[in-house]
Protein backbone atom coordinates (compact mmCIF):
# COMPACT_ATOMS: atom_id res chain seq x y z
CA UNK A 1 0.00 0.00 0.00
CA UNK A 2 0.96 3.88 -0.82
CA UNK A 3 0.82 6.16 2.29
CA UNK A 4 1.14 9.74 1.92
CA UNK A 5 2.06 11.80 5.23
CA UNK A 6 1.32 15.30 5.25
CA UNK A 7 3.41 16.59 8.57
CA UNK A 8 7.31 15.12 9.11
CA UNK A 9 7.06 16.14 12.89
CA UNK A 10 7.23 13.59 15.24
CA UNK A 11 3.79 12.01 15.22
CA UNK A 12 4.19 12.05 10.84
CA UNK A 13 7.39 10.24 11.16
CA UNK A 14 6.61 8.16 13.91
CA UNK A 15 3.26 6.91 11.60
CA UNK A 16 6.16 6.51 8.99
CA UNK A 17 8.22 4.52 10.85
CA UNK A 18 5.40 2.08 11.68
CA UNK A 19 4.15 1.81 8.31
CA UNK A 20 7.25 1.03 6.52
CA UNK A 21 8.41 -1.63 9.02
CA UNK A 22 4.48 -2.87 7.77
CA UNK A 23 5.73 -3.00 4.66
CA UNK A 24 4.24 -0.25 3.12
CA UNK A 25 5.81 2.30 0.72
CA UNK A 26 5.47 6.05 2.58
CA UNK A 27 5.93 9.47 1.04
CA UNK A 28 6.22 12.42 3.79
CA UNK A 29 5.06 15.59 2.63
CA UNK A 30 6.97 18.58 4.61
CA UNK A 31 6.69 22.28 4.52
CA UNK A 32 9.12 23.75 6.54
CA UNK A 33 12.40 22.71 5.02
CA UNK A 34 14.35 22.35 8.29
CA UNK A 35 11.98 19.40 9.28
CA UNK A 36 12.93 17.87 6.10
CA UNK A 37 15.37 15.29 7.98
CA UNK A 38 15.33 12.21 5.20
CA UNK A 39 18.15 10.62 7.42
CA UNK A 40 15.17 10.56 10.79
CA UNK A 41 13.06 7.93 8.43
CA UNK A 42 15.60 7.00 5.30
CA UNK A 43 13.03 4.59 4.07
CA UNK A 44 10.54 7.23 3.00
CA UNK A 45 10.38 8.95 0.02
CA UNK A 46 10.79 12.82 1.22
CA UNK A 47 9.23 16.03 -0.48
CA UNK A 48 9.22 19.38 0.15
CA UNK A 49 6.07 21.06 -0.38
CA UNK A 50 3.33 23.06 1.14
CA UNK A 51 0.31 19.97 1.48
CA UNK A 52 -1.67 22.61 0.32
CA UNK A 53 -0.85 23.81 -2.98
CA UNK A 54 -2.45 21.40 -6.07
CA UNK A 55 0.49 22.17 -8.68
CA UNK A 56 2.49 20.70 -5.98
CA UNK A 57 0.82 17.89 -5.04
CA UNK A 58 0.84 17.32 -8.47
CA UNK A 59 4.28 17.60 -8.89
CA UNK A 60 4.71 14.75 -6.06
CA UNK A 61 1.97 12.52 -7.98
CA UNK A 62 -0.70 12.35 -4.97
CA UNK A 63 -2.95 10.56 -7.77
CA UNK A 64 -0.71 7.43 -7.02
CA UNK A 65 -1.34 6.53 -3.44
CA UNK A 66 -3.90 4.50 -1.97
CA UNK A 67 -4.12 6.52 1.44
CA UNK A 68 -3.61 10.33 2.68
CA UNK A 69 -2.79 10.66 6.21
CA UNK A 70 -3.00 14.84 7.23
CA UNK A 71 -0.92 14.71 10.37
CA UNK A 72 0.13 18.24 10.36
CA UNK A 73 -0.01 20.63 13.93
CA UNK A 74 -2.53 22.90 11.71
CA UNK A 75 -6.43 21.72 11.30
CA UNK A 76 -6.60 24.11 8.35
CA UNK A 77 -4.27 22.62 6.71
CA UNK A 78 -5.28 19.22 7.41
CA UNK A 79 -8.71 20.02 6.24
CA UNK A 80 -7.75 21.41 2.41
CA UNK A 81 -5.26 18.42 2.13
CA UNK A 82 -8.34 15.94 2.97
CA UNK A 83 -10.59 17.92 0.23
CA UNK A 84 -7.72 17.76 -2.27
CA UNK A 85 -6.84 14.62 -1.79
CA UNK A 86 -10.57 13.45 -2.09
CA UNK A 87 -11.72 15.58 -4.80
CA UNK A 88 -8.87 16.62 -6.84
CA UNK A 89 -6.50 13.08 -6.13
CA UNK A 90 -9.17 10.81 -6.23
CA UNK A 91 -7.05 9.19 -3.27
CA UNK A 92 -9.49 6.40 -1.66
CA UNK A 93 -9.26 6.67 1.66
CA UNK A 94 -8.23 9.95 4.04
CA UNK A 95 -7.18 10.13 7.71
CA UNK A 96 -6.94 13.51 9.09
CA UNK A 97 -5.05 14.09 12.45
CA UNK A 98 -7.75 16.74 14.64
CA UNK A 99 -5.80 19.01 17.06
CA UNK A 100 -8.34 21.19 18.34
CA UNK A 101 -11.17 19.29 19.85
CA UNK A 102 -13.51 21.91 19.16
CA UNK A 103 -12.79 21.66 15.31
CA UNK A 104 -13.76 18.20 15.43
CA UNK A 105 -17.00 18.57 13.75
CA UNK A 106 -15.80 19.84 11.35
CA UNK A 107 -13.65 16.68 10.12
CA UNK A 108 -16.15 14.25 7.85
CA UNK A 109 -17.06 13.56 4.56
CA UNK A 110 -17.74 17.31 3.41
CA UNK A 111 -14.11 17.70 3.60
CA UNK A 112 -12.97 14.29 2.34
CA UNK A 113 -12.07 12.91 5.50
CA UNK A 114 -13.12 9.42 6.35
CA UNK A 115 -11.56 8.60 9.68
CA UNK A 116 -10.84 11.96 11.67
CA UNK A 117 -8.10 11.33 14.93
CA UNK A 118 -8.72 13.60 17.97
CA UNK A 119 -5.57 12.50 20.05
CA UNK A 120 -7.68 14.60 23.12
CA UNK A 121 -10.50 12.46 22.73
CA UNK A 122 -8.75 9.64 22.09
CA UNK A 123 -7.04 9.77 25.55
CA UNK A 124 -10.32 10.50 27.02
CA UNK A 125 -11.49 7.40 25.38
CA UNK A 126 -8.97 5.69 26.89
CA UNK A 127 -9.18 6.42 30.42
CA UNK A 128 -13.40 5.68 30.56
CA UNK A 129 -12.67 2.26 28.85
CA UNK A 130 -9.98 1.78 31.63
CA UNK A 131 -12.41 2.44 34.35
CA UNK A 132 -16.03 2.11 32.89
CA UNK A 133 -18.03 -1.42 33.04
CA UNK A 134 -21.26 -1.46 32.44
CA UNK A 135 -21.38 1.95 29.99
CA UNK A 136 -20.68 3.11 26.46
CA UNK A 137 -17.75 4.33 25.51
CA UNK A 138 -16.69 6.45 21.90
CA UNK A 139 -13.30 5.23 20.70
CA UNK A 140 -13.09 6.78 17.61
CA UNK A 141 -15.20 8.64 14.98
CA UNK A 142 -15.67 7.06 11.85
CA UNK A 143 -17.37 8.48 7.93
CA UNK A 144 -21.05 9.31 7.95
CA UNK A 145 -21.52 9.71 12.11
CA UNK A 146 -20.51 6.53 12.48
CA UNK A 147 -18.60 5.18 15.90
CA UNK A 148 -16.17 2.74 16.94
CA UNK A 149 -17.91 1.95 20.61
CA UNK A 150 -16.86 -0.08 23.39
CA UNK A 151 -19.12 -1.70 25.98
CA UNK A 152 -17.62 -3.66 28.61
CA UNK A 153 -20.15 -6.27 30.22
CA UNK A 154 -20.27 -6.23 33.84
CA UNK A 155 -19.49 -9.59 35.87
CA UNK A 156 -22.68 -9.76 36.95
CA UNK A 157 -24.28 -9.14 33.17
CA UNK A 158 -27.77 -11.06 32.28
CA UNK A 159 -26.26 -11.37 29.57
CA UNK A 160 -23.98 -14.32 30.48
CA UNK A 161 -24.42 -17.13 29.06
CA UNK A 162 -26.62 -15.84 26.00
CA UNK A 163 -25.38 -16.67 22.53
CA UNK A 164 -24.18 -13.47 20.59
CA UNK A 165 -27.17 -14.12 18.19
CA UNK A 166 -29.68 -13.40 21.31
CA UNK A 167 -28.68 -9.74 21.03
CA UNK A 168 -31.13 -7.54 19.64
CA UNK A 169 -28.99 -5.18 18.28
CA UNK A 170 -30.19 -2.07 16.20
CA UNK A 171 -29.91 -1.93 12.84
CA UNK A 172 -27.15 0.09 12.13
CA UNK A 173 -25.02 -0.89 14.84
CA UNK A 174 -22.13 -3.94 14.44
CA UNK A 175 -20.86 -6.29 17.05
CA UNK A 176 -16.98 -6.62 15.40
CA UNK A 177 -15.10 -7.95 18.27
CA UNK A 178 -15.01 -9.24 21.53
CA UNK A 179 -12.15 -8.92 24.05
CA UNK A 180 -11.90 -11.65 26.60
CA UNK A 181 -8.59 -11.73 28.63
CA UNK A 182 -5.66 -11.87 26.24
CA UNK A 183 -7.91 -13.49 23.68
CA UNK A 184 -9.17 -11.42 20.60
CA UNK A 185 -12.74 -13.21 19.15
CA UNK A 186 -14.47 -12.45 15.74
CA UNK A 187 -18.25 -12.94 17.13
CA UNK A 188 -20.37 -16.05 15.68
CA UNK A 189 -23.64 -16.23 15.77
CA UNK A 190 -23.74 -18.98 18.71
CA UNK A 191 -20.87 -18.26 20.93
CA UNK A 192 -21.68 -17.18 24.37
CA UNK A 193 -21.30 -13.76 26.01
CA UNK A 194 -19.33 -13.98 29.48
CA UNK A 195 -19.29 -11.11 31.97
CA UNK A 196 -15.93 -9.01 31.78
CA UNK A 197 -16.19 -9.23 27.87
CA UNK A 198 -15.14 -5.83 25.89
CA UNK A 199 -17.53 -5.33 22.82
CA UNK A 200 -16.38 -3.47 20.23
CA UNK A 201 -19.74 -2.36 17.78
CA UNK A 202 -19.81 0.29 14.97
CA UNK A 203 -22.80 2.12 15.30
CA UNK A 204 -24.91 4.94 14.11
CA UNK A 205 -24.64 7.91 16.56
CA UNK A 206 -28.96 7.60 16.11
CA UNK A 207 -28.65 4.13 17.46
CA UNK A 208 -26.32 4.67 20.21
CA UNK A 209 -29.10 5.13 22.89
CA UNK A 210 -31.12 1.87 21.64
CA UNK A 211 -27.37 -0.19 21.82
CA UNK A 212 -27.40 0.55 25.24
CA UNK A 213 -31.13 -0.66 25.97
CA UNK A 214 -29.74 -4.00 23.46
CA UNK A 215 -26.91 -4.60 26.23
CA UNK A 216 -29.07 -3.69 29.48
CA UNK A 217 -27.70 -0.43 30.28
Amino acid sequence: MKVAIAGAGAVGRSIARELIRNKHEVMLLERKLEHVEPESVPDAKWVHADACELSLLEAAELQDYDVVIAATGDDKTNLVLSLLATTEFAVSRVVARVNDPRNEWLFDESWGVDVAVSTPRMLAALVEEAVSVGDLVRLMTLRKGANLIEITLPDTTALAGKPVRKLALPRDAALVTILRGDRVIVPQPDDPLEGGDELLFVASVEVEQELREAIGL
